[in-house]
């Protein structure tokens, strides 16, 4: 296979498997601190109905997405861009 293939299922891999479940917990890290901050909401973080559980769960689900969705764009920059060319090193024919 060429690395130009390579890079690009390694890069539609890491989309799959981290940039979808890096979005899905930005919404629901989003949510959980939005829900916080309502007055009356009915929070249950695990057994706590503390609104200040549900903000620091929320900003550390925020803080893990950011990091799953940094992934797939690292992956794909380093896969995808253009490696120089290799210098050789033969000596250069003597010049007439």
């Amino acid at each position: 296979m060429d690395t130009k293939t390579k890079g690009i299922i390694a890069t539609i891999a890491s989309v799959v498997l981290c940039g979808c479940p890096g979005l899905f917990m930005c919404f629901f890290g989003a949510t959980s601190v939005f829900a916080s901050q309502m007055p009356g909401a009915e929070i249950d973080v695990m057994g706590s109905s503390d609104p200040a559980a549900a903000m620091t769960m929320g900003l550390v689900t925020l803080c893990l997405s950011f990091i799953f969705i940094a992934i797939p764009i690292a992956v794909g920059f380093f896969m995808l861009r253009k490696k120089p060319e290799a210098i050789s090193n033969e000596p250069l024919p003597p010049a007439s």
